[in-house]
């Protein structure tokens, strides 16, 4: 297999690894009633910190409207909370509460617990030490 083939089997190969194990985190470890859509502004906001709506349409890349909708769900739910930009009085930046840290870690728990039993009952220690091995490979090829 050429270099420029074994490059394409790769990422096609893990794109859809990844695909499949996505789809399998979200079905293990529940929604809480969270659209796709309220789950990534929320874990966006969690991972970099506070941001105004307008921030977050960039950064999601949606409309102004629907984050503000997402927004106000998240609000309501008690996973996020908005404060007043001190720089701009009329911006208002949206905040991870502890009650969406906590959602989102007992996602997280929720998640990994279910993979390390299927990584328990399916791989050998051998194979889950080349997991892990490929794991730092990948963190290295996404790292900017």
């Amino acid at each position: 297999m050429t270099e420029n083939a074994s490059s394409a089997r790769a990422a096609h190969d893990i794109r859809v690894a990844f695909s499949r194990l996505r789809r399998r985190l979200r079905e293990n470890y529940g929604s809480g009633d969270l659209t796709p859509s309220q789950t990534s502004v929320l874990s966006r906001l969690d991972k970099d910190g506070e941001a105004s709506v307008s921030d977050l349409a960039d950064l999601e890349g949606i409309r102004h409207q629907s984050v503000a909708t997402t927004v106000g769900v998240l609000v309501d739910r008690g996973f996020a909370d908005r404060r007043p930009d001190p720089e701009d009085g009329r911006r208002q930046l949206i905040f991870v509460t502890g009650g969406g840290h906590a959602f989102l870690e007992e996602r997280r728990r929720a998640g990994e617990g279910w993979l390390a039993q299927v990584l328990e009952e399916r791989c050998t220690e051998a194979e889950r030490r080349t997991l892990i091995e490929a794991a730092a490979l990948l963190e290295r090829v996404v790292r900017r």
